[in-house]
């Protein structure tokens, strides 16, 4: 059996299809399906050996799958947003999860806009989630693999916050864990050895903000961004509050840092619980977090995964690899 797609009117082709075809070479290594152009027309063909493989479920059901997939890049074009490799694949990986990009909105909502005009918007449905957490949650706990946007994200919308004026000041916290007794090695004074830990922390800041604005802020102290050590014995009020690479905070530093958080402030704590690099024996005050908070009302966990890698897909594919991995060989995580 076949099916035949009419291309929407206006649609670029180019762009639907990929450089080089890129675009359909996915839906056809996802889903088994052939697909051809004819005039205004898209025809979907199973390929021989399809059904028997168990792809996509069989011939009717990869056809429908195929033809799910290419309605919603049509419909993403048709609304003005830009496709990409990277998005085919989210959106193919959502479809064959039953989940629809569209109907979800996903892409649809600015967060804020950077220092050149540019808008930042979730990329995925998990991104999106975690943005409405942060909006109508005090406490959020940003849980997943690298590359998930999760402390780019936080920063952005503690500067949007701190832009409607809903907090008078943006704190950016890290433990400096790789530091530990070393930093007396460090050239330079205390600031300037635990900079190089702060760095990624400055980065997501420069990217919104620009490096002149945020500078201008940071001296007069309306943003600082201080290792987690700075937190102890501090009451912060009317603060945007985010801890960064919170899987190496000990337990007594978690509980330390969220007991900073005054009247009138969010906080917002990111990590990942697969890379932990506290010394032999230390618990992780993160991990330790999901047990205990889990059930407190107005703190939520949000946990991206690595469809929402928003890297280069080698990086999705990088974390997979290491997750089936460690899966296979547990025992290698002990050593």
């Amino acid at each position: 059996m076949d099916r035949k797609i009419q291309i929407i009117d206006g649609i670029d082709r180019i762009e639907l299809f990929g450089n080089l075809d890129v675009n359909l070479n996915l839906i056809k290594e996802a889903t088994g399906v052939e697909i051809i152009q004819r005039d205004n027309e898209l025809v979907l063909m199973a390929r021989d050996g399809a059904e028997e493989s168990g792809e996509a479920g069989g011939t009717e059901s990869a056809i429908e799958l195929a033809a799910g997939i290419l309605g919603e890049l049509m419909t993403i074009l048709s609304g003005g947003e830009p496709l990409d490799k990277q998005k085919v694949a989210y959106v193919i990986n959502l479809k064959k999860e039953g989940i629809s990009y569209g109907e979800n909105r996903v892409g649809k909502d600015v967060i804020c806009f950077t220092h050149k005009g540019k808008p930042l918007k979730p990329k995925t449905l998990g991104q999106k989630n975690y943005v409405e957490s942060i909006r109508h949650k005090d406490v959020v706990f940003g849980i997943g693999p690298a590359g998930t946007g999760k402390t780019y994200i936080a920063v952005a919308m503690a500067i949007n916050a701190f832009k409607n004026k809903e907090v008078q000041k943006i704190i950016l916290a890290r433990p400096a864990v790789e530091a530990g007794e070393r930093l007396g090695f460090l050239p330079g004074d205390l600031q300037e050895k635990v900079d190089p830990y702060l760095r990624p922390l400055y980065d997501a800041l420069y990217d919104v903000l620009g490096r002149d604005a945020a500078m201008r802020l940071k001296e007069k102290e309306a943003i600082e961004v201080v290792p987690l050590a700075y937190m102890r014995g501090r009451t912060l009020d009317n603060s945007f509050i985010i801890l960064d690479e919170a899987q190496n905070t000990t337990r007594e530093q978690m509980k330390m840092f969220l007991t900073r958080m005054g009247f009138g402030s969010k906080v917002v704590v990111t990590g990942d619980i697969t890379q932990i690099d506290l010394p032999r024996g230390k618990k992780s005050g993160l991990v330790e977090a999901e047990r205990v908070l889990k059930n407190v009302r107005d703190i939520d966990f949000c946990y991206l995964k690595d469809t929402d890698v928003v890297r280069h897909e080698l990086v999705r594919k990088i974390i997979n690899a290491y997750d089936q991995f460690y899966k296979k060989y547990p025992e290698e995580l002990q050593e």
